[in-house]
């Protein structure tokens, strides 16, 4: 059971800043997804978690910065979906995901039997077993995207970055994918940050969530207290009705304007 803390991180790029003094702490098991418009600063948040761009202000796993920890023994402690993944043409479905083993691996050595089992666990869950002995240049965007998410999954790092995880997939297969990290989390107290534009998706799935707009958090909390037609029309311009299900669950529908 992992947790992740977050205390005043910043980024710029040139003289932009596109993050402000974010800070959050996310419980071990807990779910919390990042909204906003475009360019609000929801994937520099990601990219400075990972390690993957230049930031201020820390990034605590249990307590303990992740820089401070060699790189090995990050890519044990956090996966992450990247908004455009780049991709080996040449690898298959199967290969490619199978990387998410390797922080697990030791140096000069190679996948044991149960790494392969495992990763043939996940095709299997998330219907891409059609996939995993095809090249990765001869699949769509959507399968590739599918298949970055099965590898991020493979890592088994307890703390999971999703930036647009499901933006290229269509709806059976946003479900399927989603229904497993919820799984994950849940079965094995996984914590999740992602980002994303669905709105009703982060209704959906996520405990909490952030809004951010132009790099400063504008609104937080339970996606009741933040998913309101009053503040998604002043920060995304949008005219939209919050319909809430008996069970909770939220559906974000648009208004047309005449």
């Amino acid at each position: 059971m992992t947790s992740l803390a977050l205390e005043n991180v910043s980024v710029s790029y040139a003289r932009r800043q596109a993050l402000v003094g974010f800070s959050d702490l996310v419980k071990p098991g807990e779910w919390l997804c990042l909204i906003g418009p475009n360019g609000a600063g929801k994937s520099s948040l990601l990219r400075a978690i990972v390690g993957t761009t230049s930031h201020t202000g820390r990034v605590l796993i249990d307590g303990v910065a992740l820089s401070s920890r060699p790189q090995r023994r990050r890519a044990q402690l956090v996966a992450y979906v990247p908004q455009t993944p780049v991709l080996p043409p040449d690898m298959t479905g199967r290969e490619y995901v199978l990387l998410g083993r390797n922080p697990f691996v030791s140096h000069f050595g190679s996948e044991a039997h149960h790494d392969k089992s495992f990763v043939n666990d996940i095709l299997a869950r998330l219907d891409l077993e059609s996939l995993a002995d095809r090249k990765l240049a001869n699949l769509s965007g959507g399968e590739r995207q599918r298949l970055v998410v099965a590898r991020a999954i493979a890592q088994e790092a307890p703390v999971l970055l999703l930036d647009e995880p499901t933006s290229a997939l269509d709806i059976g297969h946003q479900q399927k994918a989603l229904e497993l990290v919820d799984k994950l989390r849940r079965e094995h107290g996984l914590t999740v940050v992602s980002a994303m534009h669905d709105l009703t998706l982060a209704g959906t799935y996520a405990d909490r969530l952030s809004l951010i707009h132009e790099g400063h958090v504008v609104a937080s909390g339970t996606p009741t207290e933040v998913l309101r037609a009053e503040t998604l029309a002043e920060f995304y311009g949008v005219s939209v009705n919050v319909h809430t299900e008996p069970d909770g669950a939220i559906a974000i529908i648009p208004r047309r304007s005449s």
